[in-house]
């Protein structure tokens, strides 16, 4: 019994170590045409055509957990919201994208980037014919 105790009290202790623990933290917000294998942006810009996927990638440092939401904006109006619920035991990158089959009006567009409820930055993009 007292060996079945242990091992439940190890399994737990040693579970919970390898869990990441805390906020997120958010250290960069990267956009750009194309991604790499770690999610990060290849191609860094704010200037889009109207065929390109627009890209973004969320850096954050260490181990943590939280929510990402990312309001893409075209004239000061919604055009999508997407959220993730994210945990990481390192450095990381979540990548966002959107893109349009039809093209993307041609004009300025604005990207705002909220972690665990809170504002983070406001990017403002544009699309040229």
């Amino acid at each position: 019994m007292i060996r079945l105790v242990t091992a439940v009290l190890l399994s737990a202790m040693v579970g919970s170590a390898c869990r990441p623990s805390g906020p997120l933290r958010p250290v960069a917000v990267q956009m750009g045409r194309s991604l790499n294998s770690d999610n990060s942006v290849g191609n860094h810009t704010t200037s889009f055509k109207a065929g390109d996927t627009m890209n973004l990638a969320v850096l954050t440092s260490g181990p943590g957990s939280g929510v990402i939401t990312v309001r893409w904006l075209y004239a000061g109006r919604l055009v999508t919201e997407q959220t993730r619920e994210v945990s990481y035991r390192d450095d990381a990158a979540t990548d966002f994208h959107i893109q349009n089959s039809g093209g993307f009006p041609v004009g300025a567009y604005a990207v705002e980037v909220i972690v665990d409820g809170e504002p983070y930055v406001t990017r403002p993009l544009r699309v040229d014919p």
